[in-house]
């Protein structure tokens, strides 16, 4: 694939709110999907979806923890990713707010 190609598909997956949203959640921290369906009071097909999406593109990597899958990003996935994470708001309050988070 030439970089334009790259670069385009890469774009596509970043161009989506909830993708940008996981995103934005794992810059603060590595999540399981039922962290990341709380925090997006979202479906869990809906959050798996996105999520698949972002690994096939490379932009999260997948750690299976004992029962759970978790998630994070891969931060050298693409020279730009770091400078759009930066752009991203910060998820700590979010994170926070919620209590039940971690599936441990």
């Amino acid at each position: 694939m030439n970089p334009i190609d790259e670069i385009s598909e890469c774009m596509k997956l970043l161009s989506d709110k909830t993708r940008l949203t996981i995103l934005a959640l794992l810059k603060e921290q590595d999540m399981c999907v039922c962290d990341i369906v709380d925090a997006l009071e979202t479906t869990q097909p809906n959050a798996s979806q996105h999520l698949r999406k972002l690994k096939l593109g490379g932009l999260v990597n997948e750690t299976r923890r004992s029962q759970w899958i978790y998630y994070s990003l891969n931060r050298d996935a693409t020279p730009y990713l770091p400078t759009v994470l930066e752009q991203l708001p910060s998820m700590k309050e979010l994170l926070a707010s919620r209590t039940n988070l971690s599936c441990d």
